[in-house]
């Protein structure tokens, strides 16, 4: 099993967050992995991500990575921060190629049978399919399995708590994105806690 497959088959969701404040990343860490998420994707979007990813790893039991990762400057600045996997919205040969020589546990978007034909090409078998829903959601996704049933995935973009049993009902997804679990503002650790158990006890 490689290390991104046994990642992506470590907890059902994987949280998807966007941290404004560093100073709230532990709070948010602890309280995902407690409910049963240790896997975390922290998103380049904020000016405190990198920070975030440093202070979650402190967490003990967290798995923290970085998402919304698009060049190659941001794939060296994640895994300096301490990244544990990557985790991108496309693909490029310039950042597969730089992923890949780095040995870092990666997991590209794609949104087509081109783009996963690209991963394929760079050696890569499991995917993020994003944006989900807005890109055909589960039938969408099917009808790729069926060419690609050597891949596995990870669904990302308007899954919900009430829709992610659909999704991982299907042996090829092996986890689902989710940013349902953490508001915005100052984090509300025993809402966040409860939100995570709920979502951890949905098994493929």
């Amino acid at each position: 099993m490689t290390l991104i497959e046994k990642i992506m088959r470590t907890a059902p969701v994987i949280p998807v967050l966007v941290i404004e404040d560093a100073a709230h990343a532990r709070g948010i860490a602890e309280a995902l992995v407690a409910g049963g998420l240790p896997v975390l994707e922290v998103t380049l979007r904020t000016a405190a991500a990198l920070d975030a990813i440093a202070e979650m790893k402190k967490v003990p039991g967290a798995i923290v990575g970085a998402g919304t990762i698009v060049d190659v400057p941001s794939l060296e600045c994640a895994i300096g921060a301490g990244a544990e996997f990557i985790v991108s919205p496309g693909l490029t040969d310039n950042l597969g190629k730089a992923a890949v020589a780095k040995g870092i546990p990666f997991l590209p978007g794609v949104a087509s049978a081109g783009d996963i034909m690209r991963g394929l090409e760079l050696g890569l078998t499991h995917f993020k399919f994003f944006p989900a829903e807005a890109n055909g959601g589960l039938p969408a996704l099917k009808s790729l399995i069926g060419p690609f049933g050597q891949c596995k995935f990870c669904p990302t973009g308007g899954i919900k708590q009430d829709t992610a049993a659909d999704w991982l009902a299907v042996p090829e997804i092996l986890c689902v994105g989710g940013s349902w679990l953490v508001g915005k503002g100052v984090p509300e650790v025993a809402a966040i806690e409860s939100a995570a158990r709920a979502a951890s006890a949905l098994r493929n």
